[in-house]
């Protein structure tokens, strides 16, 4: 018994120090209510990351508030600094370029690892951002890795933010938003959050904002979408043409990267396919990638659009 008490309290000390490492102030009670804890058990979880060296400052009040002062040692991870240099840099380069299943655990580690990076090193990073150029991925828009850390903060902290957004037909217009979650799809990054001047749930592509400012109000206690992937998911595919594919493919299953679409069937040789996308031309790209044969049995447009991409690279070639 003893054991599981000790790994429940070391667990709560972890998600106590992450809250923490958001640059904002936390009063007891909120801190106690999200860790489903007392305010006296609270101050004692204080006590004991000051006693492993972690810098966390207490302001008088009613409720009084808890914060861990920036640009501090880091134990006890205890990197040097070439090690902090190098991680920021790596997890900011992450940030621009999502990897599936660690984008949105890069930003909240961004975030947090610059709140305690001391000047020096900042001042290290910055300029290796200044003088380095990433190769961009084809039709990825360039995103702000220091605007998603802040937007990552601000969802951590549940603090309402405000900023200018530019609309599909380019006009800007100033948005008041409770932030929830964000969200990589594809080759963009996303903002899942409650749109105050609309009441409802909306989404932003995070290379249209701009401007922005945290506004250290708390944001309003509502239910959220149950799973913000499948929200957003869901919102894009409804707001943008969809063109469903079936096609045979000369090969097993076995050799289909299965997140291409769903397969219908397979005898051993071939296999049948349904898969989705956006535009015609990256149906065709997506088939092309693949290196085998194939038929197409639906929609019409896309073998027309096939046909017309073949006869182009016949003229191509000579």
């Amino acid at each position: 018994m003893s054991g599981m008490l000790k790994f429940m309290s070391d667990s709560r000390l972890l998600t106590l120090l992450s809250l923490l490492q958001t640059p904002r102030e936390w009063p007891g009670g909120e801190l106690a209510e999200r860790l489903g804890v007392s305010r006296r058990t609270v101050r004692r979880d204080v006590e004991r990351l000051r006693a492993l060296g972690y810098p966390v400052v207490a302001s008088m009040g009613a409720d009084g508030g808890y914060r861990l002062v920036a640009g501090t040692a880091m134990p006890p991870l205890l990197l040097d600094d070439e090690e902090a240099v190098a991680i920021t840099v790596g997890l900011s380069t992450a940030a621009r370029h999502p990897v599936q299943g660690i984008e949105e655990a890069s930003v909240r580690a961004l975030a947090k690892l610059e709140q305690v990076l001391p000047a020096r090193l900042r001042h290290r990073v910055g300029a290796i951002g200044a003088a380095t150029v990433p190769m961009p991925v084809p039709g990825a828009p360039e995103v702000d890795p220091e605007l998603l850390a802040a937007l990552s903060m601000a969802v951590t902290g549940r603090e309402r933010v405000r900023f200018a957004y530019r609309t599909n037909d380019g006009r800007t217009g100033g948005r008041l938003v409770d932030p929830h979650r964000l969200v990589a799809a594809g080759r963009r990054w996303y903002l899942l959050g409650h749109d105050h001047d609309r009441d409802d749930w909306r989404i932003f592509r995070i290379d249209r904002i701009a401007d922005l400012l945290r506004t250290g109000a708390r944001v309003t206690p509502r239910e959220p979408p149950a799973d913000a992937a499948a929200y957003v998911a869901d919102r894009l595919y409804s707001s943008a043409p969809t063109y469903e594919a079936v096609v045979t493919l000369h090969g097993p299953a076995t050799v289909v990267v299965r997140a291409l679409g769903e397969i219908l069937g397979e005898d051993g040789r071939t296999c049948r396919l349904r898969m989705h996308a956006d535009t015609l031309d990256w149906l065709a790209f997506r088939l092309l990638s693949l290196g085998c044969e194939f038929e197409v049995h639906e929609p019409a447009g896309l073998a027309a659009h096939l046909r017309e991409l073949a006869a182009r690279l016949t003229r191509a070639a000579g």
